[in-house]
């Protein structure tokens, strides 16, 4: 009887086991850059949060942005349309951003750069 307690736990318990599919495989699109999607909400406003707002913010824009505010939407589209936006991250402009950092990543301006081809809407 001993002698089938071990296996029959064993096999209970490697049975429970459990991991999430992304922790298996990774997160959907992983490796990827998906521009499909390209709305300023989900995507593009995330990117400008971890690398503009430090400087770019509505409150630290006046001390350390140059007065240049990305915090909203329509602050935003103001240089979305002069093209101040894609050349600063770009690197292409007199004022490459962010300041003193390196370009954001390639996914992080395709994404810019579709919303805006997309007709940088406010969804």
């Amino acid at each position: 009887m001993k002698k089938l307690v071990l296996p029959i736990v064993f096999f209970i318990l490697s049975g429970c086991y459990y991991d999430s599919e992304e922790a298996l495989y990774g997160k959907p699109g992983s490796g990827t850059c998906d521009t499909t999607v390209s709305k300023f909400s989900t995507q593009v406003k995330p990117i400008l949060q971890s690398n503009c707002y430090v400087c770019h913010s509505n409150t630290s824009a006046s001390s350390s942005g140059a007065g240049i505010q990305l915090q909203d939407y329509a602050n935003v589209k103001v240089y979305v349309d002069n093209g101040k936006l894609v050349s600063s991250i770009e690197h292409t402009s007199n004022f490459p951003m962010p300041k003193g950092g390196g370009t954001l990543s390639a996914c992080d301006i395709s994404i810019i750069k579709a919303w805006i081809t997309k007709g940088a809407l406010n969804d």
